[in-house]
């Protein structure tokens, strides 16, 4: 009995887990390593994991949980979310606050009153679903075309780029649904703001 649970043990948790490492590797080497983003030589990124942005001329992520892992070292040595809160270390994840939650309310409200007070020629009742939930990971790099084109006119206006610009940045990292029926279009933030800092001279 022991040395079956040994030998499964060895095939199962290591020669499989090796040899599937080693194909993957072999035959899909860029999303093996992460599917990871670089510009002059320098990582900014991976395609499938969003990261927060606060600034006026780039794009905004979805609402996250874990704030995408973005934290800064404060006076006191220690790490802290971009809202002042405490990081607690990598994570991934939601709430799962019930939709009759009052936390969940009073984190909306902020977020909407956030959002009124940075894009002011936006109402409040049009702003689109996806900028005020999170997702089921913490992590989703995308929104809809609808979230990317409300935030158009604040983009423009503090980034000095035009308008036929941003647009054209937004169309050009969209990805259809797949096999054009199954999920919806969705743009990648992370690839956005990174063509923005471009066209700006910060990247």
């Amino acid at each position: 009995m022991i040395g079956v649970t040994v030998v499964l043990m060895l095939v199962c948790g290591l020669l499989f887990p090796c040899l599937l490492t080693g194909l993957s590797t072999l035959i899909f080497p860029r999303q093996a390593g992460g599917n990871l983003i670089t510009v002059d030589g320098k990582t900014l990124g991976a395609e499938y994991v969003g990261q927060e942005f606060t600034e006026d001329y780039y794009l905004w992520s979805r609402p996250s949980a874990y704030h995408y892992n973005v934290y800064v070292e404060g006076e006191d040595g220690k790490q802290y979310y971009n809202d002042g809160t405490e990081f607690p270390g990598i994570g991934s994840g939601s709430n799962n606050y019930a939709p009759t939650n009052p936390a969940l309310t009073e984190r909306v409200e902020v977020d909407i009153e956030a959002f009124l007070a940075k894009n002011p020629t936006v109402k409040r009742e049009d702003i689109p679903t996806d900028l005020l939930t999170a997702s089921g990971s913490g992590l989703d790099p995308h929104i809809s075309p609808a979230s990317a084109e409300i935030q158009i006119p604040r983009i423009v206006k503090a980034s000095g780029l035009t308008e036929e610009e941003i647009k054209d940045i937004v169309a050009e990292n969209t990805q259809g649904k797949v096999l054009g029926i199954f999920g919806e279009e969705t743009v990648n933030v992370l690839k956005v703001n990174i063509e923005i800092a471009q066209r700006m001279g910060i990247q």
